[in-house]
């Protein structure tokens, strides 16, 4: 087994090597974050996506459906009913706004879940939680040797942190 920068585990490695695997995992952690960012912004842009083609649907219904299917409906309900022909119109007037109000429905739910998407807050709430481990961190003490006059190692002396 081996540290990311290739080393082995648990073989002394020097500060330089220290800094360098610190700054790799770093750049590891900010690059991870933003991808993180990007899909969840993604996945809302395309909530609002849907969300405004649903409006767009229920416009075009609306506008484009009114001519030819008011008539084709108000002369159908005509030719099943005895009903006074401004009468058939006018349901069929009703028909097209009930679906034209389905429609604009949808779009209103699909944009409500776009705008409550917690895309870049989740992110940023993982970048806050990563600073806050960083800064909580404390050096790991480490054994100093100190060496006596005659030049051999005599004692390990633990450094402490505080």
């Amino acid at each position: 087994m081996s540290a990311p920068d290739g080393s082995p585990v648990g073989a002394e490695r020097s500060i330089g090597q220290l800094f360098a695997s610190a700054t790799t995992e770093m750049s590891a952690l900010v690059h991870d974050e933003i991808a993180l960012a990007k899909a969840q912004l993604k996945r809302d842009v395309k909530r609002g996506a849907v969300g405004g083609g649903a409006f767009a649907a229920a416009g075009a219904v609306l506008i484009f459906s009114l001519p030819m299917l008011s008539f084709a409906l108000a002369y159908g309900i005509r030719t099943w009913s005895d009903w006074n022909l401004a009468v058939c119109f006018l349901l069929s007037f009703a028909a097209n706004v009930v679906v034209a109000g389905v429609l604009a429905l949808i779009g209103v739910i699909f944009a409500k879940k776009a705008k409550k998407g917690q895309g870049p807050q989740k992110t940023a709430a993982s970048v806050k939680e990563s600073a806050a481990v960083l800064q909580n961190v404390k050096p790991h003490p480490r054994e100093v040797t100190a060496a006596d006059p005659v030049g051999d190692t005599v004692k390990a002396v633990a450094r402490s942190s505080s």
